[in-house]
């Protein structure tokens, strides 16, 4: 039997989901799409290996910053993978994707991991800072570290950009991003590399000691008046 279309039910349905709550999601993401930026760049240690995006220390990063009273949506902007030659690529568009007004770049893992020279790993954080600045952001950097696999000198020399680069630019330092969790087994997933879900909320407490004073007071809440 052929369907017969009903046109005026048809207008009715349209105009029931227009004016009906199924606008508020919309209206709701609009709202959050206004809010200013924070943009993680990073690798797998932030794009949540092995679990759901949910349960990232990104995505607690957006839960806290709220409850404490800061108007930011977080943009995660991590690949799995990435070294800082990856990064460096694809920064300028994420910043004229989402300008930003905070960067975070937790970056250069990989780098170590595959022996990658680190005046190039140096050279690509420094070009990321500059441009994200020059784009008007704030820059928080996660300093890393590796273990001597390559030789005690180059996991030295390694370490010690992070500090170098943060006092030259005077930016917000996370000392050591893995700080609580890279010397307890039981923070990683079976590969024993990529943290656990348990381990999110202390990588979220060791950008939140960096961050929150970067940040300052949150604003004071608007007052509204009520009218007779």
């Amino acid at each position: 039997m052929p369907l017969i279309f009903d046109k005026q039910r048809i207008v009715a349905l349209v105009i029931s989901l227009l004016f009906s709550g199924t606008t508020l999601p919309s209206a709701a993401a609009e709202r959050v799409e206004n809010l200013p930026a924070v943009l993680v760049l990073g690798d797998s240690l932030s794009a949540g290996y092995g679990m759901d995006v949910h349960q990232t220390w990104v995505a607690m990063l957006e839960e806290r910053l709220q409850s404490e009273g800061y108007g930011y949506r977080v943009i995660n902007a991590s690949i799995s993978g990435d070294t800082t030659g990856n990064g460096l690529r694809r920064l300028p568009r994420a910043l004229s994707l989402h300008q930003p007004e905070i960067v975070i770049i937790e970056l250069g893992g990989n780098d170590g991991l595959r022996g990658l020279p680190v005046p190039v790993m140096r050279s690509n954080l420094e070009s990321m800072v500059r441009e994200a600045r020059d784009a008007g952001a704030m820059v928080v950097l996660a300093g890393i570290l590796i273990p001597p696999n390559y030789g005690t000198d180059y996991a030295s020399e390694f370490a010690a950009v992070y500090p170098a680069l943060a006092d030259e630019y005077e930016l917000p330092l996370i000392p050591f991003f893995m700080e609580g969790v890279a010397l307890d087994p039981d923070k990683f997933q079976a590969d024993g590399i990529h943290p656990t879900v348990e381990a999110q909320p202390i990588l979220l407490n060791n950008v939140w000691k960096a961050l929150e004073p970067a940040l300052g007071p949150p604003p004071e809440p608007r007052q509204t008046s009520v009218r007779d």
